[in-house]
């Protein structure tokens, strides 16, 4: 089976450049608009620095894959389609969507641009990739981190779609695109908006009884004076249940697959995503530089998940935890 391709995130034209050197067989960025699911002040690219990270890409034989991943809104769709346009004139080798209205636009305006079915797009089965296939022609599709590595060998199987999945970052226990948690704390759906706990919302209070992480005014988390403190998004808060105080939904921690390279291999996964377009240089340099050499050394059989890049990679995780998240999930 070909090698998966290593995809990694581009919130500046430095981590670009990080990522690129350091061993990136792809890597994706988002523009300075709503357009984008990672729409921070200080990231993402204008139409100048957008080509420069494209020539700089190209040069090295790195492919570039701009992300249009929020939906179309319906007083200004026109918005979304000049981004789709504007894709196609910078010359990038893919443009990843998730509305299925831009979809169809791409595909009829730009026959030739290689369209991949963003996360945000919710397909978690192989029935829905075929579908964007069929409707759109599209080419690849990356699926929610939801499924367990046994339900991404099906789809794999029942399709013909290339398939990508997350393989490190910050871990969305939800399936994505259909995620309204954060529309009934803070009114902003994360689909339109592109983050599940907008800055604006985001407070740190410090009390007697420690530092209390607030969304929207809600109480989602209080971290000791000793504890390191995360940043609150509702499924990953610690809430009193019944009595008892603990994570409802899923504690913050970083998906990790160094352990299942040998079966995502054997699967025929086509691409392996690193989930961080928000972080440093530094952190997209480290972490492509570990994934790059767990690769390789996997595809030749070697020590892929050695004590020193899994350290590594830990370092860098939320919280300092790693987790196999859903792919090892017997319940499922």
């Amino acid at each position: 089976m070909p090698l998966p391709e290593l995809v990694c995130p581009a919130g500046s034209l430095p981590s670009l450049k990080a990522a690129v050197d350091n061993g990136a067989d792809c890597v994706y960025f988002g523009l300075k608009n709503d357009t984008n699911a990672r729409n921070f002040a200080g990231l993402n690219f204008d139409e100048k620095t957008a080509a420069e990270g494209i020539r700089y890409a190209r040069a090295k034989g790195v492919k570039t894959l701009l992300a249009i991943n929020t939906f179309a809104q319906q007083a200004d769709t026109a918005r979304w389609q000049r981004a789709v346009d504007e894709a196609a004139d910078l010359g990038v080798d893919a443009v990843i969507l998730a509305d299925f209205g831009l979809l169809d636009y791409a595909s009829r305006r730009h026959p030739d641009l290689r369209l991949h079915l963003s996360v945000q797009g919710s397909a978690s089965n192989y029935e829905a990739v075929n579908m964007a296939q069929q409707l759109f022609g599209v080419q690849r599709a990356v699926l929610p981190r939801v499924l367990t590595l046994a339900q991404v060998e099906q789809v794999i199987a029942n399709t013909n779609v290339e398939i990508e999945v997350f393989g490190f970052g910050s871990l969305c226990v939800m399936v994505e695109g259909r995620c309204l948690l954060s529309s009934y704390a803070t009114g902003q759906s994360p689909n339109t908006h592109g983050v599940c706990s907008p800055a604006r919302f985001v407070r740190w209070e410090e009390g007697a009884q420690g530092m209390d992480a607030r969304l929207n005014g809600i109480l989602i988390d209080r971290y000791a004076p000793d504890e390191p403190s995360g940043y609150p998004t509702l499924c990953k808060g610690r809430f009193e249940v019944e009595g008892s105080t603990g994570y409802a939904l899923e504690e913050p921690t970083s998906l990790n697959v160094l352990p299942l390279l040998p079966e995502i291999l054997r699967i025929g996964v086509a691409a392996i995503k690193v989930e961080g377009r928000q972080r440093s240089p530094a952190y997209v340099a480290q972490v492509t530089r570990v994934l790059r050499q767990a690769l390789d050394k996997a595809a030749q059989g070697g020590r892929h998940a050695d004590p020193l890049a899994m350290a590594t990679l830990g370092k860098l995780s939320e919280g300092q935890q790693v987790t196999l998240g859903a792919y090892n999930r017997p319940w499922k």
